[in-house]
C-alpha cells in the first residue's frame, strides 16, 4: 500500500469511527477539540491524520488497533500473502453502475486496505476463478437476519443465471443491491430476508431495470 492509498484508507477508517461514536462532533470532543470541524477536515483530506491523532484514538478502549492494517494471517503481511502460491486475493470494491447497463466499473473500498484471501484449492473445488470474484459491502438492513449492515460478500460475476432462492448482487435501476431471487407465477422477484415486508417489499426483477451482477458465494461477518 503506497502513501496515497494509506491516507485514503485512514480517512475511511476515521469516518467509520466518527459514525460509530455518533458523529464528528463526538469524536472531536474525545480528541480534545471544541467541535467536529477538525475531524471533518481530516476526513476530507484538508488536514493530515497524524501519528499523534492515531495514538490518541488507539488509547480509546473501543478503538484500540483501529488503524492497524487488516489482513495479517499467521504472521504474514499483505505483501507476503499476495505472493503466496496457495492464496488468491479478492479485493473489496464499490460497484459503479448505471441503470440499464449490464457492465460495471469498480472503485477500491477505502475502508478495506487489504483484500480477502482464498485458498486456491478451495476455489478450484468449487469451480471458481478469482478473477471472476468481487467483494462488496452490504448496505442497509433489508437482508437481516441473513446479512447485516457492513458485512462483506463475494459475488461470482461469471454466474448470472437466476436460480430460485439464491442471493445475488444486482444492478437495480442503477443501484447495487444484494437480494434473494424468488420465482413465483412465472415472474422473478427481488426479495428481502428481513421479515418486515412492509418496510422492505419485494420488487419485480424484469428487463434492463434489474440486471444480475453475480451470485453471492461467500460472506464475512462480525455477526453470528
Amino acid at each position: 500500500m503506497d502513501l496515497d492509498e494509506l491516507q485514503d484508507w485512514r480517512k475511511g477508517r476515521l469516518q467509520a469511527l466518527a459514525a460509530k461514536l455518533g458523529g464528528n462532533a463526538e469524536l472531536g470532543r474525545r480528541l480534545g477539540y471544541k467541535d467536529g470541524a477538525f475531524v471533518g477536515q481530516m476526513i476530507r483530506g484538508q488536514r493530515p491524520i497524524t501519528e499523534k491523532t492515531i495514538k490518541a484514538i488507539h488509547d480509546m478502549p473501543e478503538a484500540r488497533g483501529w488503524f492497524n492494517p487488516p489482513g495479517n494471517v499467521e504472521g504474514m503481511d499483505v505483501e507476503e500473502m499476495d505472493k503466496h502460491p496457495d492464496l488468491e486475493p479478492v479485493r473489496v470494491v464499490r460497484l459503479k453502475l448505471k441503470a440499464g447497463m449490464s457492465g460495471f466499473a469498480v472503485d477500491p473500498d477505502p475502508t478495506e486496505a487489504a483484500p480477502i484471501f482464498f485458498r486456491s484449492d478451495w476455489l478450484r473445488r468449487r469451480g471458481f476463478k478469482s478473477y471472476n470474484l468481487v467483494a462488496i459491502r452490504v448496505s442497509g438492513q433489508s437482508m437481516e437476519t441473513t446479512l447485516f449492515q457492513d458485512d462483506v460478500v463475494v459475488a461470482n460475476i461469471a454466474d448470472t443465471e437466476p436460480k430460485d432462492g439464491e442471493v445475488y448482487a444486482v444492478n437495480y435501476e442503477g443501484e447495487p443491491v444484494v437480494k434473494r431471487l424468488i420465482r413465483e407465477g412465472g415472474t422473478w422477484w427481488l426479495s428481502s430476508d428481513n421479515p418486515d415486508q412492509r418496510r422492505y417489499p419485494r420488487k419485480e426483477c424484469i428487463g434492463d431495470s434489474c440486471i444480475i451482477v453475480g451470485r453471492i458465494i461467500h460472506r464475512q461477518s462480525e455477526r453470528i
